[in-house]
């Protein structure tokens, strides 16, 4: 009788299909409702915004990896992702070596310097949006309206009070289905939603980190009762500016979140605490990309005491 060999390894054991590519490749897919929904609005300069960012982003990794002589890492498509993110995070009439300039800062120095994907210590097309709006303030505050093709102010603008004469807010019907003016990917709900229930079924991420971040905002919103909303306040406020978002695509970032559930709550509540008092308090309209990139600085942190059961001992190492 032939003997049975037996494969010997260190744990963990327990395996999946689940790859780079496959993973990536399911939040793209989950990111096609709103890239349509920013071509259908803002039309052309969406394109070439988007084509700009997913191009440098990714023949900046190919680059990076030929001269570093690194394993060419871009076929794994998350450049592909960054650059999907860093397009939907700026205006649609954003020039394009501006949008070039970004791609290269994101891609080359807030992930690969760092060591590559799941080295990173901040979500790189957040950093990148920070590192443009730094740069070219004027031109990464300046909207198109999807109706009319004007330049205008974007509801967060009229909320905040700097938009002079006070300005018209958008119905909360045209903020859901993204008739507004703000970045290419943050101005339809609707269409993040879908991606959304995407992740969800592929289980690519799960509830927590959304549902906590979003429903944070949602409160302190109705707490603060903006623009004269009523009880809608707190729904308007996570319609309009790019909480969904964030809290949906950058904010359940695998390496830039915490690995426990416990971890993760913590986290999606002190981000949405951060993201409203920015809206409220802070000289700038929108607090979303700072409130995540500031957690992502905390994660280490939460992750030291907020830690996952041990499995065989029934204790918290």
């Amino acid at each position: 009788m032939a003997e049975t060999m037996f494969t010997v390894s260190s744990s963990p054991h327990i395996r999946d299909n689940s790859s780079v590519q496959s993973i990536m490749r399911d939040v793209i897919i989950a990111l096609l409702p709103a890239t349509i929904a920013g071509i259908y609005f803002f039309k052309l300069k969406a394109v070439l915004v988007i084509l700009a960012a997913v191009i440098s982003c990714v023949l900046s990794e190919m680059v990076w990896c030929k001269l570093t002589k690194q394993q060419d890492t871009s076929k794994d498509l998350s450049a592909v992702v960054t650059g999907l993110l860093l397009a939907f995070n700026v205006p649609p009439s954003l020039p394009i070596w501006m949008v070039v300039i970004g791609s290269i800062f994101t891609v080359i120095i807030v992930k690969c310097l760092f060591g590559g994907i799941g080295q990173n210590i901040v979500n790189p097309a957040l950093a990148g949006r920070a590192f443009l709006l730094a740069s070219y303030p004027v031109a990464m505050t300046t909207w198109t309206n999807p109706v009319d093709g004007a330049t205008g102010a974007t509801p967060l603008a009229i909320l905040k009070g700097v938009e002079a004469g006070g300005g018209q807010l958008p119905s909360l019907a045209q903020a859901f289905i993204g008739q507004v003016g703000g970045c290419i990917g943050e101005t339809s709900a609707l269409a993040l939603l879908i991606g959304f229930a995407y992740l969800l079924y592929r289980r690519v991420i799960t509830w927590h980190i959304p549902v906590f971040y979003l429903g944070t905002i949602a409160v302190l919103g109705t707490i603060f009762g903006r623009g004269n909303l009523g009880a809608s306040a707190g729904i308007y406020e996570i319609m309009v500016g790019g909480v969904m978002l964030g809290g949906i695509f950058m904010a359940t970032d695998y390496t830039t979140s915490p690995m426990t559930k416990k971890g993760q709550i913590i986290y999606a509540v002190l981000a949405g605490f951060l993201a409203m008092i920015i809206r409220r308090f802070g000289g700038y309209p929108e607090g979303c990309s700072y409130s995540i990139l500031i957690m992502n600085l905390f994660v280490p942190l939460i992750d030291k005491y907020v830690k996952p059961r041990v499995f065989g001992t029934g204790e918290v190492k």
